[in-house]
C-alpha cells in the first residue's frame, strides 16, 4: 500500500488560494456535511473546540472520502499528543502560539522519527501506517506530513522570520485574535498596529518562500489578506454559520431584526 498523499500540502503549494472552514462541532457527522460543501480544507480544531483524540479520529474518517483536505489543530505543543494525532492519521498539524525558532524546531522533532526527531513508533497499532500496510512508512512518513505553526503573539511576530525559516516548518498561520489581545487591542484585529504586525508577518514568511495563512471570516478581511499574499485562508466557521442561519431564519417569522453577524475578532 502506498503512503496516503497529503492533499493539503500539495494544494497550498499550488498557485491557487485555498479557502478553508473552521470545524468546531467536534462531531464526525457535522464534519462530513462540511466536507461536501466545496471548501478546500477543513480545520478540525483541537484547541478551542471540545475535541478528544477519538473525536478527531472520527472526523478524519468522515472527511476522508471527500475533496476537502483535513488540518488538525493541536491544543498545545505536547509531543505525546502530537504523536497520537499523527498515529490516528492526521497528516497536517497546526500548532498554536509558536513564539520562537527553538519552539518550532522542537515541534519538527516531535513529528519525525529518530534520528531526526523523537516520534515514537506504533507500527501495526496505528492508522497512519494503515496497520503496517504502508510500505516503508518509517522512512518516508515525513514526506507527507505538514507542520503549520501559528504566530499569534507580539513575541511570535518579533521572531517570525526565524520561525518561518526553521527547517521542517512547512507553513505559518497568523492568528489575528490572540495577536490583537496581546497587543492591547482585544476584539479589534483591525487596529492599525495589529494590521501592521500582520502585514509584517505575511511579508516575512513570503521572504523565506513558505506559504502563509490566516483566519478571516469577514469577506473584506479575507480579500485584503489574499491581496497581501496569504495562500490559505479560513473564510468561515461552522458554528458561526449555524448561528447566523438560525438567527436569520427565526427573525423572518418573529418580526424582529436579526442580530446575526460574522465576528471579526477571530
Amino acid at each position: 500500500m502506498k503512503m496516503p498523499k497529503n492533499e493539503f500540502m500539495a494544494r497550498v503549494l499550488s498557485e491557487d488560494v485555498q479557502y478553508g472552514l473552521w470545524a468546531g462541532f467536534a462531531n464526525g457527522y457535522a464534519a462530513e456535511i462540511a466536507a461536501t460543501t466545496g471548501f478546500d480544507w477543513l480545520l478540525i480544531d483541537g484547541e478551542h473546540a471540545p475535541n478528544t483524540v477519538p473525536a478527531i479520529l472520527a472526523q478524519l474518517q468522515a472527511v476522508a472520502p471527500y475533496d476537502s483536505a483535513s488540518v488538525v489543530r493541536t491544543v498545545n505543543h505536547d509531543p505525546s499528543l502530537i504523536k497520537q494525532l499523527l498515529d490516528i492519521g492526521a497528516q497536517t498539524l497546526m500548532v498554536p502560539m509558536v513564539e520562537s525558532a527553538d519552539q518550532a524546531a522542537a515541534l519538527v522533532r516531535a513529528m519525525r522519527y529518530p534520528p531526526h526527531g523523537m516520534r515514537g513508533v506504533g507500527g501495526g497499532l496505528v492508522r497512519a501506517t494503515r496497520w503496517d500496510g504502508v510500505e516503508d512508512y518509517l522512512a518516508h512518513a515525513h514526506e507527507e506530513l505538514c507542520l503549520i505553526v501559528q504566530v499569534e503573539s507580539p513575541r511570535g511576530i518579533e521572531n517570525v522570520e526565524a520561525i518561518a525559516a526553521t527547517e521542517g516548518v512547512d507553513a505559518v498561520f497568523v492568528g489575528p485574535a490572540d495577536l490583537s489581545v496581546g497587543m492591547g487591542h482585544p476584539g479589534n484585529p483591525g487596529h492599525p498596529d495589529v494590521q501592521a504586525s500582520i502585514a509584517h508577518a505575511i511579508m516575512a514568511v513570503q521572504a523565506v518562500g513558505k506559504p502563509v495563512g490566516i483566519l478571516a471570516p469577514v469577506e473584506a478581511d479575507a480579500r485584503r489578506y489574499q491581496a497581501m499574499g496569504c495562500q490559505f485562508i479560513a473564510v468561515g466557521i461552522d458554528i458561526s454559520l449555524l448561528r447566523q442561519g438560525a438567527l436569520e431564519t427565526i427573525s423572518r417569522y418573529k418580526g424582529v431584526t436579526s442580530t446575526a453577524s460574522v465576528s471579526s475578532t477571530y
